[in-house]
């Protein structure tokens, strides 16, 4: 139990899930990581978490590993897309969306562009 609720109940809260994305993203060696507070200015997510993978099986690596630490944490995946051979892989988990790109899909995207106007909570180069 944590506190009154059984371990099932636990929800993370967005910042966290977002945080434990960001990790695990730089646990496989992710680059040019970002993750954004959208809060203000996005209807559909309180965080964008944005990586770069260098080649399909790395996005493959890097989308099971957050899938897997959000899990263990309590967190749950409501969609996914994308895939290995599109260069580019979502994880929408709700309040917080992931992106996993190919340096091209990512350059082709341009979410950072997109959404500019979001606060950058962390940026690992």
């Amino acid at each position: 139990m944590v506190g009154n609720k059984n371990l099932e109940e636990y929800q993370l809260e967005p910042i966290e899930e977002a945080r434990l994305a960001v990790e695990a993203a730089s646990d496989k060696l992710a680059s040019d990581i970002v993750l954004l507070d959208t809060r203000n200015i996005c209807g559909f997510a309180d965080y964008f978490v944005i990586c770069t993978a260098e080649s399909s099986k790395q996005i493959q690596a890097i989308g099971e590993e957050i899938e897997a630490k959000l899990k263990k944490a309590g967190g749950k995946i409501l969609h996914s897309e994308g895939g290995m051979s599109s260069g580019w892989v979502l994880l929408d988990y709700g309040a917080v969306v992931i992106h996993i790109f190919s340096p091209e899909e990512r350059q082709l995207y341009s979410l950072d562009k997109l959404w500019e106007q979001a606060n950058m909570v962390v940026h690992i180069q």
